[in-house]
């Protein structure tokens, strides 16, 4: 079911895209990507979103220059409080200012909307980046980014 839906919101934006070519707003078109990767996050996993960014998560320049030339993004997925303008959503917001790796959701956090948040996250991302690939992981899992080897197999077999 969510597949379909991707696949339709992806095919709606291709149509989308092709008849704003000629527009002069480039802020509506999507960013051309290789991969776009959303760590799901909760607000209480600072630790978590920290260890990720002293180990296998660029910081700063190396973040963007990861993302202009290889075209991978990579952004911590996180929806906000049931209360507008929270100190959790705050010190989001504050995080993000400080390291610009966090993409915010249309989403109310919660456990018991998991599903919701990954559905919302793929539909955000695909509206956002065209994208090779579209991966969802979690802010407990190491990534080895460095497997060029990996991703050169995948590529081939697809």
């Amino acid at each position: 079911m969510l597949q379909k839906q991707l696949s339709t919101t992806h095919s709606s934006q291709q149509i989308l895209d092709a008849t704003s070519t000629n527009s002069s707003t480039e802020g509506n078109q999507r960013k051309k990507v290789f991969m776009v990767i959303g760590i799901n996050t909760a607000f209480s996993s600072r630790k978590r979103r920290n260890s990720l960014r002293e180990t296998w998560m660029p910081q700063g320049e190396k973040l963007e220059k990861l993302e202009k030339e290889k075209g991978i993004v990579i952004k911590f997925m996180i929806g906000h409080s049931s209360t507008p303008n929270s100190i959790l959503d705050k010190e989001i917001d504050s995080e993000d200012a400080q390291y610009k790796d966090f993409f915010r959701l249309d989403h109310v956090e919660g456990y018991y909307n998991l599903s919701a948040k990954t559905k919302s996250f793929f539909s955000s991302a695909v509206a956002k980046w065209d994208a090779e690939f579209y991966v969802k992981i979690d802010d407990d899992v190491h990534v080895n980014l460095g497997d060029k080897a990996v991703w050169d197999a995948n590529l081939k077999l697809s």
